[in-house]
């Protein structure tokens, strides 16, 4: 799948030790997302954007509630995390189903 993302214009972007994946623009303009890959990226964006607001958060320091704001993030991250995770199962039952009929 790499080379394939890739050239489909999928961007790695590594900052600070971590990967973070752009999906705009991956997409072929011949070949329409499905629903479940549409959600997979929808949930991989909001999981990148959640990271981010928590390096945030980090930074900020000691800033008066900021250990309210980590706890926040920690919980806005797991959830967005748990989401990404779902839209991949979905994804996954999705190709099998279009296995089954070729």
């Amino acid at each position: 799948m790499g080379r394939k993302a890739a050239r489909a214009g999928t961007k790695f972007l590594h900052k600070q030790g971590r990967v973070f994946v752009s999906t705009k623009g991956s997409t072929s303009p011949s070949k329409p997302l499905t629903r479940a890959e549409q959600e997979v990226q929808s949930a991989a964006e909001r999981l990148n954007s959640q990271t981010e607001a928590a390096l945030a958060a980090v930074a900020a320091r000691q800033k008066p509630g900021g250990v309210d704001e980590l706890e926040a993030s920690a919980d806005r991250l797991e959830r967005a995390a748990r989401d990404l995770s779902v839209a991949l199962r979905e994804l996954v039952e999705e190709r099998r189903e279009k296995d089954k009929q070729r």
